[in-house]
């Protein structure tokens, strides 16, 4: 046996090695997640053209869409990762304009995934009030009632900042006049966040549309007793 085998180097270097290739097959898998959900986003109506962006966070480094790509022209060999500070770490291709908010919300959540759309009716609500109306208890999926984040130029600090104040105890807001962010411990999560946003919002819209009826509101104590509901809904383990 050699001195390296017998102080233990050799083994060292095998599970450095082996560290290394289950990291690199972590960061593969999640590029294809995030690669298939924008192109959900894009096909189920959530986004038009290149507009919004989905990432998730594998340890330090968050893989991104880039920016003005179209998602179906993505590949194994385009991934797009920066960690938490911005700094680009793989890829050639630029990533997302709205890479601020993205980052912030990982910084301040234990969030695993990120989905931003420009969603019509979810959008179009943002240019109408401050908070969504309690029209189901879909919110209650959404930690509470979806607040609206103050409108700030896209790509900018501000507007990370001011999604931030939303997404207090929430897991998704609206952005005025612009679409919404949501997050979740995988991308499944974080996008099904969406898509119910959408569909409250949707709801919203369109029960207000009748002349001369207003919908029905839940009180906050009803949506309080469909969140202690929803903490054992599901299959167990």
């Amino acid at each position: 046996m050699s001195d390296r085998d017998e102080d233990g180097s050799g083994a060292t270097a095998a599970q450095d090695t082996q560290d290394a290739h289950a990291a690199h097959d972590a960061v593969e898998q999640a590029w294809h997640g995030v690669v298939a959900t924008a192109r959900r986003t894009a096909a189920e109506g959530l986004v038009v053209g290149t507009s919004g962006n989905v990432s998730a966070r594998v340890g330090d480094l968050v893989l991104v869409t880039p920016s003005g790509v179209p998602y179906d022209r993505l590949g194994p060999g385009d991934t797009v990762a920066v960690d938490l500070e911005g700094r680009q770490v793989l890829g050639e291709l630029a990533p997302t304009s709205e890479l601020p908010l993205h980052l912030a919300v990982y910084r301040n959540s234990d969030a695993a995934a990120v989905v931003h759309t420009h969603a019509v009716h979810a959008t179009a609500v943002s240019t109408l009030v401050h908070e969504v109306p309690l029209v189901h208890y879909a919110a209650a999926m959404l930690g509470g009632p979806v607040r609206t984040a103050a409108y700030a130029r896209y790509g900018t600090q501000e507007l990370a900042d001011n999604m931030l104040g939303a997404l207090r105890d929430r897991t998704g807001c609206l952005l005025r006049n612009h679409g919404t962010v949501t997050y979740g411990s995988t991308l499944d999560e974080a996008y099904d966040r969406t898509a119910q946003l959408e569909w409250m919002c949707r709801l919203w819209l369109t029960s207000v549309s009748v002349p001369g009826r207003s919908p029905s509101l839940l009180t906050r104590a009803q949506l309080d007793e469909v969140q202690d509901a929803l903490k054992g809904y599901g299959q167990p383990g």
